[in-house]
């Protein structure tokens, strides 16, 4: 009977030797005969416990060229030194406790250790396979939690489908929620996926997408764990934990921003506008790809209308507020969706009488209020100015008074500009669609130039002698324009003929002369020479007179000049007027 005992196979010895000298093993009675490094921990064991359930461990002492290995190395099991004690435990039988937090681990590690059921009844990796099954993988935290340690566990989790189970419950109970929420605050669940990496994070978006989710419910989950990840960007926007000499960390956030946009879903209206302008901000200071921040400026562009003077000021002004760093941004979007409103314009066959629709309104009064705020820093140019300002229709405008207020403030803000650089900010001001108030302040303003204050005033007198309403509207404005234009333009001509009238008499002037230098020579000459000069003198004044007679631009402007004849009287020219005072 002992001589068929020797001839057992290596591993039924073992294990009869495990069960009979386990109390003593415990108790240190066997010296070890083997040492397991694993890192910087080094274990002393014993090879016949370890062979009783691993058969990796089995494979490396029999297959050792070694006579007598004493030594060996698992510095890549799953897991480091804490998980390898726990697996040695288990091979000696142990207690230890199996959590969400390890047991990830510990299955990676049996299967690294080959501590199946092929090799040995009720194993580890079957322990821990149960664990999963009926404890972790039950709720969306616990999951999380796994799918978490699965991180670290890579690419063994992946192909022990451990990070799959997890994904797919927690896809389930993420959308589950989402419509039937068991607890508050409703959206509890975003914040348990935000301690994820955006590779585990991304596994999740895709099946909830592939699910059929909401776009909605994916949009909370995205802005939740933006706000986490990148919360020195787009919640605080303050910028504080950003280093900017830290280059691994701005590109891992780099990354991390662009993989974000990826996945936004294709409802342009799920996000809000404003958690939008702070990823596009974060983009700018990342210096993200043009990809990234073309897809950001299209998604505000179609919802640029619900665009607040804030969300624009946090695309275009610093963290501190003290300087301007972008305005390309804002100007790509108000393009793009002046540029929407003209096509469907188009489509619609035309719009003739130039109406606006309420959302070309909202912007447009979006874009005044954000010229009047960057219109205090001075390192704006006037071309900058003007082009923000010209971004949407003239005509859009219904009242120019927003507008107005900008130009003072650019001006006040910029008091060594000549005439000619004032006249030039105020270039896309229209002093014809002012408000009274308005109005009243630009005669007064002593920053406009001189042309915008006279406008100011002429239509003004214009409306009092048209007895016009101030609260007409377009149409008067549009009407009392026309009617300056033409007004404008008889005033030129009367200059022009005023010009060629001076000339004209100081070319006489100068035949006088000569003439009178002539008539000491020749006496005779003198009388016909008065004569004809007289003829023609008086033959260019009555003809000039008709005619600037004719031009005079307040023959059709007003009601006290409808009796006025188209006759003039060449004997009383005070009565004709050549300018407007």
């Amino acid at each position: 009977m002992s001589k068929g005992f020797f001839f057992f196979p290596l591993l039924i010895k073992y294990c009869l030797l495990r069960a009979f000298f386990f109390d003593r093993v415990l108790s240190q009675d066997i010296p070890t005969d083997i040492v397991v490094d694993v890192g910087e921990a080094s274990f002393s064991l014993h090879k016949f416990m370890l062979v009783a359930k691993s058969n990796y461990m089995r494979k490396l002492i029999l297959e050792s060229k070694e006579t007598d290995l004493a030594r060996i190395n698992l510095s890549d099991i799953p897991g480091g030194p804490e998980i390898f004690e726990k697996a040695a435990k288990f091979c000696y039988g142990v207690n230890f406790e199996i959590t969400v937090h390890n047991v990830a681990a510990l299955r990676c590690a049996a299967e690294y250790l080959q501590m199946t059921n092929k090799y040995s009844e009720n194993n580890l990796a079957s322990r821990t396979e149960d664990f999963l099954n009926q404890v972790a993988l039950t709720t969306l935290p616990t999951s999380v939690i796994v799918l978490k340690a699965c991180e670290e566990l890579l690419p063994m989790a992946h192909d022990l489908k451990i990070v799959q189970k997890c994904v797919e419950v927690i896809c389930s109970k993420a959308c589950s929620e989402a419509s039937f929420p068991s607890r508050t605050p409703t959206n509890w669940w975003t914040e348990e996926l935000s301690v994820l990496n955006v590779v585990s994070f991304e596994k999740i978006i895709v099946a909830m997408k592939s699910r059929g989710a909401k776009a909605q419910t994916v949009a909370s989950a995205i802005i939740t764990y933006a706000e986490r990840s990148l919360r020195y960007l787009v919640r605080d926007q303050t910028g504080n934990g950003i280093n900017s000499s830290d280059s691994e960390i701005r590109s891992q956030q780099k990354t991390l921003l662009e993989l974000i946009v990826s996945l936004l879903p294709s409802d342009k209206a799920a996000f809000p506008v404003s958690f939008l302008c702070s990823l596009l901000r974060s983009a700018i200071i990342l210096k993200a790809s043009s990809s990234c921040m073309n897809e950001l400026e299209k998604r505000i562009s179609s919802n640029v209308e619900h665009v607040s003077v804030d969300d624009l000021l946090v695309l275009s002004c610093s963290y501190d507020g003290q300087s301007l760093f972008d305005l390309e941004s804002v100007r790509r979007i108000i393009t793009g969706f002046v540029t929407k409103e003209k096509s469907v314009d188009v489509f619609n066959g035309g719009n003739h009488k130039e109406v606006y629709s309420t959302s070309m309104q909202r912007v447009v009064k979006t874009v005044d209020g954000y010229l009047g705020e960057i219109a205090t820093y001075s390192e704006l140019s006037i071309s900058k100015f003007n082009g923000i300002a010209n971004l949407v229709p003239k005509g859009a405008r219904r009242v120019d008074d927003d507008l107005y207020r900008a130009t003072d403030i650019y001006l006040k803000v910029h008091p060594d500009l000549d005439e000619i650089e004032r006249e030039k900010v105020c270039s896309s001001l229209d002093p014809l669609k002012l408000s009274y108030e308005a109005r009243v302040h630009a005669s007064q303003n002593k920053r406009l130039p001189v042309q915008i204050v006279l406008h100011a005033l002429y239509f003004d007198r214009l409306k009092l002698r048209s007895g016009v309403d101030d609260g007409t509207g377009v149409d008067a404005a549009a009407t009392m324009r026309n009617q300056l234009k033409g007004d404008v333009s008889l005033l030129k001509e009367n200059e022009a003929l005023r010009s060629e009238l001076m000339k004209m008499k100081m070319h006489i002037s100068d035949l006088q002369r000569k003439g009178t230098s002539s008539n000491d020579s020749n006496n005779q000459g003198t009388f016909p020479t008065k004569v004809v000069a007289s003829q023609k003198k008086h033959t260019f004044f009555s003809s000039m007179s008709k005619t600037l007679g004719k031009l005079n631009p307040f023959k059709h402007g007003s009601k006290d000049t409808l009796n006025i004849h188209d006759a003039v009287d060449v004997a009383k020219p005070k009565r004709r007027r050549f300018s407007m005072s």
